[in-house]
């Protein structure tokens, strides 16, 4: 080789040298550039993950808080459900007890209802078979049992009326002895009552009808057996009192 060209050479490949070096330095210059560039972008974002954070904190807090707020206001209610509910239930119970002693009180009456209902009805088999045995029973003096009381007690209350009417008219006579006499028996024998009621009943049918004779008065008197004629007449209401009572 000659010496020219091997001087060329050398001089070529110093240049190129140079030329890599530059260019290594600008590469190095660019990245540098471009470190330069990214380091506040990194900055801001990490800023900005950094409030996310704090705001993501706040709310994760808040909704604990709400939580914790939805979870008392539901243990409130079901206290407040649980007590009402006890409250209802105590007052259902009273109710039925109520009910219970009520059904029970009435049960009793109805027991103690049919008692004295059996009781009347021994005690009216009883009067009225006394006077079947034995009609003087009933009366203030032994009478003609072919002649029966209508109803307990019928022919003691008229003669026990008798006497005081006798009475009477003994005090008005002046008649002393007669008088107390028939007031000793008056004093031993007190009347039924049956007699008087009997009469007053029959009076008060007679004014609620207005005192006439129609045809339910008639079926009435007819179905016990009370007479409303004289032959062929008939009779005023106060004459069937009289006849009758």
């Amino acid at each position: 080789m000659r010496m020219e060209e091997f001087l060329a050479q050398s001089i070529m490949a110093a240049a190129n040298g140079e030329d890599e070096a530059e260019e290594k330095v600008e590469e190095t210059a660019t990245e540098a550039e471009t470190v330069e560039e990214t380091a506040p972008e990194l900055d801001v974002q990490k800023a900005v993950v950094e409030e996310l954070a704090v705001d993501k904190a706040k709310l994760e807090e808040k909704v604990e808080t709400l939580q914790q707020k939805i979870q008392t206001l539901e243990n409130e209610s079901n206290d407040g459900l649980k007590s009402e509910n006890e409250r209802l239930k105590a007052e259902l119970d009273d109710a039925n007890k109520a009910l219970a002693a009520a059904a029970a009180e009435v049960n009793g009456l109805k027991i103690r209802v049919a008692e004295l209902s059996a009781r009347l009805a021994e005690e009216q088999e009883r009067h009225f078979d006394e006077q079947s045995r034995n009609p003087n029973a009933l009366a203030l003096l032994d009478r003609d049992i072919e002649l029966p009381d209508r109803f307990p007690g019928e022919t003691r209350d008229h003669v026990i009326e008798a006497v005081k009417e006798a009475r009477d008219r003994a005090e008005a006579e002046g008649r002393v002895r007669r008088a107390q006499l028939l007031e000793g028996v008056l004093v031993a024998n007190e009347s039924s009552g049956n007699l008087a009621k009997k009469r007053a009943a029959l009076e008060k049918f007679f004014n609620d009808n207005g005192n006439i004779l129609s045809g339910p008065v008639l079926e009435e008197l007819a179905k016990y057996n009370i007479a409303h004629k004289n032959g062929e007449e008939y009779l005023l209401p106060s004459e069937i009192l009289t006849r009758m009572y």
